[in-house]
């Protein structure tokens, strides 16, 4: 990872991190621009109803700041809800290489479009199970695209299947 397009407490950290003789902390980072108003892409990752339709179907709990939202794979609790701007949770049950990370959902208005800007971050260690996390999110965004554009998402369990047993 390329601690260059780090900003602020961020940087410091990992950059501090590194100076202790570790390496930095691998992220996943996406973008996706999504033809909808920063409130619609707000209200289908703040609600439960929302996040059903594109990432896990039967995702049940309470969206609410302080919360806990449960995916069945794993539960999040809800860190920060600012309407319009910024969805973030933390892990605090599921894969052990989830447990402690942080999923953060960055929102921006920018030419007509909503940019969402995602970081599944401060996984201890980057690992096959991480590269298919990866390739899963990336489809997942694009799934939470289709559902605000063309009503369309590609929740679990009808999403794209990357690999065997998947």
């Amino acid at each position: 990872m390329d601690i260059l397009f780090l900003r602020g407490r961020e940087f410091k950290r990992k950059v501090r991190y590194a100076e202790k003789g570790g390496e930095a902390m691998p992220d996943i980072l996406h973008r996706v621009g999504i033809k909808a108003s920063p409130k619609k892409v707000f209200e289908a990752l703040s609600t439960i109803d929302g996040i059903s339709h594109w990432w896990i179907v039967g995702t049940k709990g309470n969206p609410k700041k302080g919360g806990i939202i449960d995916f069945d794979f794993a539960d999040m609790r809800v860190v920060e809800s600012k309407p319009n701007k910024v969805v973030k949770w933390k892990c605090v049950k599921g894969p052990k290489e989830w447990v402690g990370t942080d999923l953060t959902f960055q929102l921006k208005a920018e030419k007509g479009e909503t940019i969402v800007l995602f970081t599944h971050a401060n996984w201890k260690k980057p690992g096959e199970f991480m590269r298919h996390c990866n390739t899963k999110w990336a489809a997942f965004l694009l799934s939470l695209k289709d559902w605000l554009e063309r009503e369309e998402g590609r929740p679990a369990p009808y999403d794209i299947k990357i690999g065997c047993g998947d």
